[in-house]
Order: C-alpha cells, then sequence, then structure tokens
C-alpha cells in the first residue's frame, strides 16, 4: 500500500482524535478491523503480499484466530489517543489509551507495516519494547533491524524524498532537464500506482525531460495527488478481504453439507447394490429348495450336485461342516436378510436420492450468499451449537443421541448423564445409542425404538432378532488405552429386535 493512499485515510481521522474504541473483530488470521464510535472499521490488513488500511462502515465480525490476534484483544483498549505516519512512509502509529478496572490495562502502541511482501503488525508499549507481533524478523532476514518480544522496536531505515504536501515550484528547479520519472521517483509516499496516475494527469511521458513550462503543470498533478489519490489499490484490497472473509464464512459451511452429501452418497449406493443382490437372494433360495428336496439323495462333500426342476444340472456349494439340511437353512436365512435389505433400500431410495437433491440445492445457495447473509448463517449454527451424532426423537419424546463412528461413539457416551440408558448390539461393531432418560423411566416403545436404532446402525443390519444389550450410562466405561468407542459394562438388559430402521428414525 502507497504512503499517499494511507495518508488520505488517517487524514479523515486525525481531527476526530481522541476516538472511543468498541473492541476488535477479526475477518481472518491477517485482518484485525477496530471498532471506532461513529466511524467504523479501521481495517488492518497486516500479512503479505497485498496490505492495506482502510475505514469500513458498519460492525465487522470475527473471533480471534491466532495467539497475536488475541493479545491484541486484551491489549490494545482504552480510547485512540493518536495516529501518526511516519513521513509519508509505509508505517503507522496507533497509540491506545489502556482502561482502568478490575485488571488495569496499560497504555499501548501499536504500530503496522503496510510494507508488501515484508508486512507486520507489532505491538509495543509507550517505550518502545516489542510485546508482540504477527511476525517475528531475525538478523538474519534483516539485517539493519530485528523484531521480537521483548527488544525495543526499530523503525525501517531513514531515507529522504521530496515531501509532495509541502512541495513548491522552487523545490523542482533543481531537478530541471531531468525526466519526469526521476522526479515522481524522489516524491515520498508514490509507488508504482500512483506515479502512474500522476503521469496520467499531467499528460506527459515518463522520459519528458523537465522544462520550466512543465514545472505548474507537474505540481499542480501532485497537489490534486494528495488532495485524491485514486487507483485500484483501497477499492480492490477491500474487495478482497470481504471477499477471503465470505470465504471463510462459507467453507466450514460448505464443508459439513458435503460431508453430509457423501454420507448419503454411500447409502444410495449401499441402496442400489441390496437391489441388484436380489438375484443373489433367488439363487440362495433355490439352492435351498434343492437341496431340501434331495436332502437325502446327496452323497458327503464340498459340492452337491443335483438336477433342477427343469432337468438341468446344478452346482451347489455345501456350507463346510453342515449337512445339506443345515446348508438350505442357511441359504434361506441368507436370502431373507437379502430380501429384507433390498425391501428396505427400495423403501429409502427416492427419500434419499431426494435429500440428496436437496443438499445440492443448499450447496448451490451457500455459493449465491452474501457476507452478511453468511454471517447470519454461521451465527444461527454456533447459537443452536455443535451437534455430535444423529439427533432423533422416540415415541415418548426422548432425545436419542446416535453415534455414527467412534470418535462420536466415544464423545456420546461422555456427553451423557449418568441415568440415561446407553444402548449397543451384543457381541458386534455398531454405533453407541443413547436415550437420554436422566432417570426418568422410559416406555418400551422408547427402548424398542433406541435398540432398534443400535441394531440398524451395526454389522447386524437387516437380521432379524438381533439381541441389543442396555444399560444405564454409569455402568460404562472405558478401559485404560482403550481405543476411542471401545467399552466394557455392566449390569446390562437384553432386548431383541430387528434390526431394520424404525420408523422416525
Amino acid at each position: 500500500m502507497e504512503g499517499l493512499f494511507i495518508h488520505a485515510v488517517l487524514r479523515g481521522l486525525v481531527g476526530r482524535l481522541p476516538l472511543r474504541t468498541l473492541g476488535w473483530a477479526f475477518p481472518n488470521e491477517g485482518t484485525a478491523a477496530l471498532l471506532l464510535e461513529g466511524v467504523g472499521n479501521l481495517v488492518l490488513r497486516y500479512r503479505p503480499p497485498h496490505p492495506l488500511l482502510a475505514v469500513e462502515p458498519g460492525r465487522l465480525e470475527g473471533e480471534a484466530k491466532t495467539p497475536f490476534q488475541r493479545l491484541l484483544e486484551v491489549r490494545c483498549k482504552g480510547r485512540l489517543l493518536a495516529l501518526e505516519q511516519l513521513k509519508l512512509d509505509r508505517v503507522v502509529f496507533l497509540e491506545f489509551e489502556g482502561e482502568r478496572g478490575f485488571v488495569d490495562t496499560a497504555p499501548t502502541r501499536l504500530v503496522f507495516e503496510p510494507t508488501g511482501r515484508n508486512a507486520n503488525l507489532i505491538l509495543c508499549d509507550l517505550e518502545g519494547c516489542i510485546l508482540g507481533l504477527d511476525r517475528a524478523v531475525s538478523r538474519a532476514v534483516n539485517r539493519y533491524r530485528e523484531l521480537r518480544p521483548g527488544l525495543s522496536y526499530t523503525p525501517p531505515p531513514p531515507y529522504q524524498k521530496l515531501d509532495p504536501r509541502t512541495l513548491e515550484e522552487k523545490d523542482l528547479v533543481p531537478l530541471l532537464g531531468q525526466p519526469l520519472a526521476q522526479l515522481i521517483k524522489n516524491l515520498d509516499g508514490v509507488g508504482k500506482e500512483l506515479a502512474a496516475e500522476l503521469l496520467r494527469r499531467v499528460q506527459l511521458p515518463p522520459q519528458t525531460p523537465l522544462a520550466p513550462e512543465h514545472l505548474p503543470v507537474v505540481l499542480e498533478g501532485i497537489r490534486s495527488l494528495v488532495a485524491q489519490p485514486a487507483g485500484q489499490t483501497g477499492p480492490s484490497g477491500l474487495q478482497q478481504i470481504w471477499e477471503e472473509e465470505a470465504e471463510a464464512l462459507r467453507k466450514p459451511l460448505r464443508e459439513a453439507l458435503q460431508r453430509e452429501r457423501k454420507t448419503l452418497q454411500a447409502r444410495l449406493l449401499d441402496y442400489q447394490q441390496a437391489l441388484e443382490r436380489l438375484e443373489e437372494a433367488e439363487r440362495l433360495r433355490g439352492w435351498g429348495d434343492l437341496l431340501m428336496a434331495y436332502a437325502s439323495q446327496i452323497p458327503p462333500g464340498p459340492l452337491a450336485r443335483v438336477e433342477d426342476f427343469s432337468g438341468k444340472e446344478v452346482e451347489i456349494p455345501l456350507v463346510p461342516g453342515l449337512s445339506p439340511i443345515q446348508s438350505a437353512a442357511k441359504f434361506y436365512q441368507r436370502a431373507k436378510r437379502l430380501e429384507a435389505s433390498a425391501e428396505k433400500a427400495l423403501e429409502m431410495l427416492p427419500q434419499t436420492e431426494a435429500q440428496i437433491a436437496a443438499l445440492e440445492a443448499e450447496l448451490a445457495r451457500l455459493e449465491a450468499l452474501s457476507r452478511e447473509e453468511l454471517r447470519k448463517e454461521s451465527r444461527r449454527l454456533r447459537e443452536r451449537g455443535p451437534q455430535v451424532g444423529l439427533r432423533l426423537r422416540s415415541p415418548g419424546g426422548f432425545e436419542v443421541w446416535v453415534g455414527r463412528n467412534s470418535k462420536e461413539n466415544d464423545l456420546l457416551t461422555r456427553m451423557a448423564h449418568s441415568e440415561d440408558l446407553w444402548f449397543h448390539v451384543q457381541g458386534l461393531p455398531g454405533s453407541h445409542v443413547i436415550l437420554r432418560t436422566q432417570g426418568r423411566p422410559a416406555d418400551l416403545p422408547d427402548l424398542l425404538f433406541a435398540a432398534q436404532l443400535a441394531a440398524y446402525h451395526s454389522r447386524a443390519r437387516g437380521d432379524k432378532n438381533v439381541p441389543v444389550d442396555y444399560t444405564p450410562k454409569k455402568h460404562v466405561w472405558r478401559p485404560r488405552k482403550a481405543a476411542a468407542g471401545q467399552v466394557l459394562y455392566t449390569q446390562a438388559r437384553t432386548l431383541f429386535v430387528d434390526a431394520l430402521l424404525p420408523e422416525g428414525g
């Protein structure tokens, strides 16, 4: 950011000092916004490569995201007493009065250096000792000065240039005969962008040798640049900050929707595969029928060779260690499980496709939301709090939590009240399910609802008559050094349920 742009921003504020501060906002990790009463936000973008100082109306939001931002929030308090630019260099000093209270906050000085790739923000006490900064600078990086907590702040090296604010025609006389570009190079606070703007205003090529008749035109152009610097740095820099803030707000919302979509897409694939496996169920049931019909004629061995009901020879792999009758029972059982899964898939496919379509629409809506709308959406989700696991309601109105992975299982079990009821399928991997009774009596429909959820969200999904254990959470514990979600429990009772998704689940 060029010096004259900084001067223009400060010029609008210095006459109104001292200004009451109303706290800090941090739109992202490289931007701090000081809320000034009656002014708006004094925005300091202090991370390379495009630092910025600007005043933005309204009230920005954003919590501290780095240790340095938390230090600013705690130490830079009280009225803003002074705003000063070092010559027209890219160095700005902000002096804070401090606050008296239960714990007094001492006065501080904030040094903002919007110097391109070396941009930095440095917090000092009034004696110049550095209390904290965004980026430490070692001697290996800068031989002239070292910046780190505990050292005295050293400004950038001094220089001699023409001050465009006080420039007179006589000050330009020594430059007669030299190219206009040389004069511009010696102007304090003017970089590439303002140099191009000045050339546009004076309507002279940069290599024009300065003649006496040029001086009034050039001087008028310089004065107009001081009064009203123009260019793209201010607006584009602000716009970039707002875009970054909007993206920072949008990213977690987008990722949450994408995770949910991924889960639903995986579930949809499971349903489609369940339908495809109906042919397998039909084959298994046919094998069972043939084994039952020819059981007495099948010799021992791994394969049964029999004729099907159309006269064609069929090879049937028998279950090792079981008789043909027992193998047939196993085939019937597997076919029944596949058919139940397919039946459930037929019911859930349209719902899941509709849910995915709704998520796609929500993702599209999210990308179109403005910065202010994204703030409201983020605030609404924060007020609702983090949601771990599935949250459902039992028939009797109790809240039911379902863990979707080992970390959620572990967290939900630890979050549960000691008198909540904990459910888990017996002897198989699956979800921890919490029925939030908090010691109140639960009716059988509530218990069956939670038990079915535990069975459905386990490896027994689709089976019939699945045993599910339940016990108060106080009887569940995680053994020392056990992985997340691995627990032991006592004093459990057992319910036998079909591992199908209950109505309302």
